[in-house]
């Protein structure tokens, strides 16, 4: 079940039911809110149903019991394929999916389905295909085989190729009310008390994946460290100083990524809450912030220097407020 996602689920459901189906589905919206997840049901109750026997529920729900689903569960249903960056050798993941990887599908695409008529491809994200592998990937969605069908995961969908975007149909993903992240936290983080919930739902912003982020590497601390320098100041360094103590290490390089991640973000939010100077203040430390993120990873700049610089953006908007 799909939470918050109704809409979404209802157009793909009443498509499928009635077999006029798109060989190509651009999943888009913000990351951490279902997507992924709806790729994998969806799959999962084409496959079902194609394989039989009937499924009888509503939406894309299928019985965790249907022999189809278990095989997916499996991660061995022959018909299904899923994509994403790989694990490197030396730890963490790879930077983008490879052209290999793409290529790869063509084993699955020129042969005959096993169960059934159909098979599915999910690629998570379709953001992460190194250019190469975007290009190798148009091909396959121009010539499709017949009863193939691609769901394609994407948190910014503006930066695809044109012609990727021109061969979907697309289905909008929106960010989840209070109320079903509360719901969804309460099960996902039942160690979580309710003043807990509560901060990740405010710091995630509609986000499952977020909050969940949030919560492993304990960012709503980091993000309370980081608000309280943006809107209380640091005239004597201090703030910064700690913040870049913490996370200049390299045990720290994950919550250091994270950080990365939170800085442009927390700054637009603030700004469409203020008015007149301190928006301008907001918005130019907002473009500031982002360029020294975009240029921190690339150039290996020293994390501990990274961070007291973006202390001091933060502080900037709090000057004469």
């Amino acid at each position: 079940m799909i939470a918050g996602q109704g809409k979404a689920v209802e157009q793909f459901a009443s498509s499928w039911e009635s077999r006029r189906l798109h060989h190509a589905w651009l999943l888009a919206g913000p990351k951490g809110v279902g997507k992924a997840s709806f790729a994998r049901e969806a799959a999962t109750r084409i496959l079902a149903e194609a394989a039989g026997p009937a499924v009888d529920l509503p939406g894309l729900e299928t019985p965790p019991d249907h022999p189809m689903a278990k095989l997916l569960s499996a991660g061995s249903h022959p018909d299904f394929r899923w994509v994403e960056r790989l694990e490197r050798p030396a730890g963490g993941l790879a930077r983008n999916i490879s052209v290999d990887q793409i290529r790869s599908l063509q084993d699955l695409l020129s042969v005959t389905p096993s169960m059934s008529p159909w098979r599915a491809i999910v690629i998570d994200s379709v953001d992460d295909l190194e250019a190469s592998a975007a290009n190798a990937l148009l091909k396959m969605l121009e010539e499709p085989p017949a009863n193939t069908i691609f769901f394609l995961v994407s948190h910014a969908p503006g930066r695809l190729l044109p012609t990727i975007r021109s061969r979907c149909r697309r289905l909008d993903f929106v960010r989840l009310d209070d109320d079903i992240m509360t719901s969804s936290l309460r099960r996902l983080l039942p160690e979580e008390n309710s003043e807990e919930i509560a901060r990740l739902v405010d710091f995630a912003q509609g986000s499952i994946g977020r909050a969940i982020d949030i919560a492993a590497l304990d960012l709503a601390r980091l993000e309370s460290e980081a608000q309280a320098i943006l809107r209380e100041g640091d005239p004597d360094n201090m703030r910064r100083s700690k913040l870049a103590s913490s996370l200049g290490t390299k045990a720290a390089a994950d919550r250091y990524a994270a950080f990365l991640q939170l800085v442009p973000g927390l700054l637009a939010r603030e700004a469409v809450n203020l008015e007149g100077e301190a928006r301008g203040r907001a918005l130019n430390a907002y473009e500031r912030a982002r360029q020294t993120v975009a240029i921190a990873p690339r150039l290996s700049l020293d994390p501990g220097a990274t961070v007291f610089e973006l202390g001091g953006i933060l502080a900037s908007v709090a000057l004469k407020r």
